[in-house]
């Protein structure tokens, strides 16, 4: 399936959409965001790698910052924080430049490596767009953790990718259906932005501003 540029959705919402559905809904279906200590310090560390005029070539490697793309597979646009072109015979053309290159995504994230995969599908999500820009094969790409200030190796595996184009579908689903999913608490609302707007403590109640005034009703 193709999807039309005025259906895309934003690519880095896969992130959200894997971590909590509630939070991806909070923020694209009620605008509703609000900045903590790890956000602010999210978007100070990525103003560092998403400087789009800052571009370098290092002998046989091309780095370039807040690269814009976007998939029509997965109906999903952004842009990635890095993107290295590494000059490689089994590569593809890149522009004006000579020879061709292996292309490697680089997403910056503030904090540190997590069990769960969610870093690592927005990370394929951008290989995905890549892929379909370039017409290449990404084998692989990286997440750099600003805490460990270290990279991680991802292979975009066939259950990588899976997991991505599923989760992408039920977005788009889930934007059709236009609804708050309801809370569920759990662990992870620890690590959550949007505790206070949510409230996951009001279990039932699919949206906040209705329980808000529902609260302010009885008091």
């Amino acid at each position: 399936m193709k999807y039309q540029e005025e259906d895309y959705l934003q690519m880095s919402g896969i992130q959200h959409f894997c971590f909590c559905r509630r939070q991806w809904a909070l923020i694209n279906l009620e605008q509703s965001w609000e900045d903590d200590a790890r956000t602010t310090a999210g978007q100070i560390f990525h103003e560092v790698a998403d400087d789009p005029t800052i571009k370098e070539k290092r002998g046989d490697l091309i780095i370039a910052r807040a690269v814009p793309v976007s998939s029509s597979s997965l109906g999903l646009t952004g842009k990635c924080d890095v993107v290295e072109f590494r000059r490689s015979d089994d590569g593809v053309p890149v522009g004006i430049h000579e020879g061709s290159y292996k292309i490697i995504p680089v997403e910056y994230k503030v904090g540190h490596r997590k069990q769960e995969e969610w870093d690592e599908v927005q990370l394929c999500a951008e290989a995905i767009a890549l892929e379909e820009t370039f017409g290449a094969r990404i084998e692989f790409g990286q997440l750099f953790y600003g805490e460990e200030r270290r990279r991680k190796t991802v292979e975009m595996s066939k259950d990588l990718r899976r997991k991505t184009e599923l989760l992408a579908e039920d977005m788009h689903s889930a934007m059709s259906y236009g609804k708050i999913p309801e809370a569920e608490p759990s662990a992870m609302c620890r690590k959550c932005s949007l505790q206070n707007i949510c409230m996951p403590e009001a279990l039932g109640h699919s949206d906040s501003e209705d329980y808000l005034q529902r609260m302010e009703e009885s008091n």
